[in-house]
C-alpha cells in the first residue's frame, strides 16, 4: 500500500480465505518483493532514508519469527533489486552502480541458502536473468571484452555450471540488421521484440534451443513473426505471468491505430484482440465521408484471426482498427548541426495536407535512453482533422538507437539533444511540411527541458509551446536538490561538481538562458 504522506510503500499480507491481515510481514520503505518455497516465503528490498534500496529480508508467511535479513549493501551507490525467474525456481538479486553490475541467485526452494553470483560485469549494465530447463539465460547490454555495445543480446549458461568464474556464451550471432528490444519465456517458447531500423517485428522460437553448437543465425531456427499491423511504433509486453501458458499477450502502439491489446498463441501463431477502441473507425469514415452513419450500428469487428501468416492480409488490416486509411505517417531523415541523420516522424490526414499552410505540433522528450511516446492518443484526432502536423523528433538522448545514441545525449552531450530538435523544426518549415508562423513544440518532463532550451536558442521559431511537468531550473535542482537525485540522473544531466560538467549544464539550463528583450512565444507550463 501507498502511505501518501510519508511518499512510501508498506507491505502487508492478507489471508484470502478469512480475509483477514497476517501478523507477518509488516514493513515499510518497500521497494520491490518475490515470492519463494511455493508461495511460502516472501523475500523483500526496503529502502534507506534517501530511498536507495539496500537490504533484503526473508518472511515466512503464517510464522511468528523475525524476518531473516538476506542481503544488506552498504556501498551508499550500489542499488538492489529482485525478482523470481518466470518458473519460480530462481529468484535473482541485482546490485548496480555507476562502478559495477551483479547478478546473484536463490534457490526459491531454500530462500536461506544463500546467494550465488553468476554474472558481473563494470559500469551499470541492465540484466535479466531467467531460467529454462537447466540454463540460465541473460539478457543484457554489458560491454563485451572491455568493449561497450550499442544494444542488447542474449547469453546462456547452465544452471550446473562448476567453472569459475561462469563461462557464457552468445545464444545469436550479432546481426546488425535486426536488434534485440526484449526478450520473453514460456514453458515451450522464446519471443523476441527485434528492431529494423524504425520498424518493430515480434517473433517466436519454439524451445529448447539447441546446445552445443555455439551462437546461431535466428533465421536457423525457423522463427516465426507474429502479424502486426502498419507503422507499429511500440510493442508492450503485458504481465504474462503464466509460464505454462501458450498465449502471451502483447499491447501493440502505432501512431495511425488506437493500442491494441492482443493476445498470441504461440503454438499456431493465430491471434485475438482483445482490446482496442473500435468505434472509432467508423466514426473517422462517416467524418471523411467514406461511410453512413447507420453503419456504425449494424458493422460489428470480428477479432479472431485464424491465418497464422507472418504479415496482415489487406483484408485483415480492418480487424487493427488501423486508421491509415485516413491519417498518413511519413518518416525522415533530418540532418542536425554535425552531419547526424534525426529520424522524425510526421502524421497528418490525407485529405486535409496542404503545402506551407498546414499548423504544426511538433513532440520530444530525449533523455533516459527512453523511447519516445508516438501512440495513438485520441486528443490529437481534432488536430489532425483540422489539418495540424503532428510530428515526432527522436532526438538523441532518448531511445530507439542503441546505447550510443542514449550516451551521445546525455550529459556534457545534452546539447546535441537540443540541437537535433531545432533541426527537426526547421526541416518541417523549410520543407513547407509546417506553415514557417505556425509551429508549436510540446514537451514532457525531461522533454520540456529540450523544448524550454531550443526556444532560448531559437524563439523565432515556434509560436507556441506546452511544457508538461517539465525540467526547467536545471542548474539549482543538480546543485540543490529538493527530491533525493541517484547517481543515473547526475550521469543524465551533468554532476555540477564537476566543473565540465557544470558548464555543460548552465549552457543547456532553461532558466539560465533566457534571453532580453526577446519576443518568446506563448508557452503553457503545467
Amino acid at each position: 500500500m501507498y502511505d501518501k504522506d510519508k511518499d512510501l510503500f508498506r507491505l502487508s499480507v492478507r489471508n484470502l480465505n478469512s480475509d483477514a491481515l497476517c501478523s507477518k510481514p509488516q514493513a515499510e520503505r518497500v521497494s520491490n518483493l518475490a515470492w519463494a518455497k511455493d508461495g511460502q516465503a516472501l523475500l523483500y528490498v526496503v529502502t534507506d532514508q534517501n530511498k536507495r534500496p539496500y537490504r533484503m529480508y526473508c518472511s515466512m508467511i503464517g510464522s511468528t519469527d523475525e524476518d531473516v535479513l538476506v542481503f544488506e549493501e552498504s556501498d551508499n551507490n550500489v542499488f538492489v533489486n529482485i525478482r523470481h525467474t518466470k518458473d519460480f525456481r530462481f529468484v535473482t538479486v541485482n546490485t548496480f552502480s555507476t562502478a559495477s553490475s551483479k547478478v546473484f541467485l536463490i534457490n526459491a526452494a531454500d530462500p536461506l541458502s544463500g546467494l550465488n553470483l553468476v554474472w558481473q560485469c563494470e559500469g551499470i549494465a541492465h540484466c535479466v536473468l531467467e531460467h529454462h530447463q537447466g540454463y540460465l539465460f541473460l539478457f543484457t547490454d554489458a560491454a563485451k571484452g572491455g568493449q561497450s555495445v550499442d544494444n542488447h543480446y542474449l547469453l546462456r549458461s547452465p544452471v550446473d555450471s562448476s567453472s569459475s568464474p561462469r563461462i557464457w556464451e552468445d545464444v545469436f550471432v550479432s546481426d546488425p540488421d535486426w536488434v534485440f528490444e526484449d526478450v520473453d519465456f514460456s514453458h515451450t517458447h522464446l519471443v523476441l521484440n527485434i528492431r529494423e531500423g524504425q520498424n518493430f517485428r515480434l517473433c517466436s522460437v519454439a524451445l529448447p534451443l539447441p546446445a552445443g553448437k555455439g551462437p546461431v543465425h535466428l533465421k536457423e531456427l525457423h522463427p516465426q513473426f507474429l502479424p502486426l499491423p502498419k507503422y507499429v511504433s511500440q510493442i508492450s509486453p503485458g504481465p504474462n505471468y503464466d509460464y505454462h501458458s501458450s498465449k502471451m499477450r502483447f499491447t501493440i502502439s502505432s501512431p495511425v491505430m488506437p493500442d491494441a491489446v492482443v493476445d498470441y498463441d504461440l503454438s499456431n501463431g493465430n491471434w485475438k484482440i482483445i482490446q482496442q477502441q473500435n468505434i472509432l473507425h467508423e466514426r473517422t469514415k462517416v467524418l471523411y465521408g467514406t461511410a453512413s452513419s447507420a453503419s456504425i450500428s449494424e458493422k460489428t469487428l470480428n477479432t479472431d484471426n485464424l491465418n497464422s501468416a507472418n504479415e496482415v492480409s489487406p483484408d485483415d488490416q480492418q480487424l487493427w482498427n488501423d486508421l491509415s486509411e485516413f491519417y498518413a505517417r511519413e518518416q525522415h531523415n533530418v540532418s542536425s548541426y554535425d552531419g547526424v541523420l534525426v529520424p522524425l516522424t510526421v502524421v497528418y490526414s490525407c485529405k486535409n495536407k496542404k503545402e506551407d499552410q498546414n499548423p504544426g505540433l511538433l513532440h520530444v522528450h530525449g533523455a533516459n535512453g527512453e523511447l519516445l511516446d508516438k501512440r495513438w492518443r485520441s486528443e490529437l484526432k481534432s488536430l489532425l482533422d483540422r489539418g495540424w502536423m503532428v510530428a515526432y523528433a527522436d532526438v538523441r538522448g532518448g531511445g530507439g538507437g542503441g546505447k550510443k545514441w542514449h550516451h551521445d545525449g546525455r550529459c556534457t552531450k545534452k546539447i546535441n539533444s537540443i540541437k537535433d530538435f531545432i533541426a527537426c523544426a526547421n526541416f518541417l518549415v523549410d520543407k513547407e511540411i509546417v506553415h514557417e508562423k505556425k509551429l508549436a513544440a510540446s514537451g514532457y518532463s525531461a522533454g520540456g527541458l529540450v523544448v524550454a532550451s531550443a526556444i532560448n536558442q531559437c524563439p523565432h521559431l515556434f509560436t507556441a509551446a506546452v511544457l508538461k511537468v517539465p525540467f526547467l531550473d536545471a542548474t539549482s535542482t543538480l546543485l540543490y536538490p529538493i527530491i533525493p537525485l541517484t547517481a543515473v540522473d547526475y550521469e543524465e544531466f551533468g554532476y555540477p561538481g564537476d566543473i565540465n560538467d557544470f558548464h555543460a549544464i548552465r549552457d543547456y539550463s532553461p532558466y539560465d538562458n533566457i534571453q532580453k528583450d526577446v519576443l518568446y512565444p506563448a508557452v503553457l507550463n503545467y
